[in-house]
């Protein structure tokens, strides 16, 4: 079945924030963004004429051309025009506050996503209006949250699955990183950033020490796991060198294999 592509109005301040979704989306077929604006006002107009699917809001619109600091009076801008639809808004922040994302859920934000956390990205943005758009209008924000929060744990549990068959052991470290690495690809389709250096983020570890832990962990559960188990769990390639696969090799297998059967 097509999907009919998403229309996304940008509502932010910061020029590389902005660029870095044009950019983006340049290599999506998915979605495309049908505005730009650093102003509220601005973005209020751009709604009555574009009609978007989805809009990203920066909290902190410093350029308002209204005088405020952030994008509540936006939000209840927003609640008073009588439109068809109303778009799916996606809250961006460098603000960690229950309060006010309590306030922002209350004035009709869907999602708030913090700036600052290691996962975030544009395409975890556009993404993310993507899962969005396939929930029922009737459900609450509490149930998306639920249905989230249940599908990461779905795939949390499939990999450790997937590990425990070829043998990675829960002892070694690797194994965390080679579960976040293919958590964070799956969740991340299209993004440029190096999954290693996204691992470095998260566990302030050098990149040598990831791969080294990575490539320990799978060295470890091919000297120690009955080969006819290797042969029926783990179908790519083996390095011919070291006869065991490269971290790298292994962890798109995964993704690949994951992204199948989910």
């Amino acid at each position: 079945m097509i999907t009919k592509t998403m229309k996304i109005l940008i509502i932010e301040d910061d020029v590389n924030d902005c660029n870095n979704f044009i950019t983006c989306v340049k290599n999506r077929k998915d979605v495309e963004i049908v505005g730009v604006t650093d102003s509220d006002i601005e973005g209020l107009k751009y709604v009555k004429v574009k009609h978007p699917d989805g809009i990203i809001l920066d909290l902190e619109l410093n350029n308002s051309i209204s005088g405020n600091l952030d994008s509540l009076s936006f939000l209840a801008e927003l609640k008073k025009l009588k439109l068809p639809k109303k778009p799916i808004v996606i809250v961006t922040t460098h603000i960690k506050s229950e309060r006010i994302y309590n306030i922002l859920h209350n004035e009709g934000a869907d999602i708030i996503l913090y700036k600052n956390h290691p996962r975030y990205s544009a395409n975890y943005v556009l993404n993310k209006f993507l899962e969005l758009r396939e929930v029922e209008p009737s459900k609450t924000v509490e149930t998306l949250k639920e249905e989230l929060e249940d599908r990461k744990e779905k795939l949390s549990n499939y990999i450790m699955k997937e590990l425990d068959l070829v043998g990675i052991s829960a002892k070694m470290v690797g194994r965390q990183y080679i579960h976040d690495a293919i958590t964070y690809l799956i969740e991340n389709k299209g993004n440029n950033e190096n999954v290693i250096r996204y691992l470095t983020k998260v566990y302030k570890k050098s990149g040598n020490t990831i791969t080294n832990g990575i490539q320990n962990a799978i060295m470890r559960a091919w000297n120690r796991t009955a080969v006819d188990d290797l042969l029926e769990h783990y179908k790519a390639r083996i390095n011919p060198e070291t006869g065991v696969p490269t971290p790298m090799e292994f962890i798109y297998y995964y993704v690949e294999k994951i992204e199948r059967n989910l």
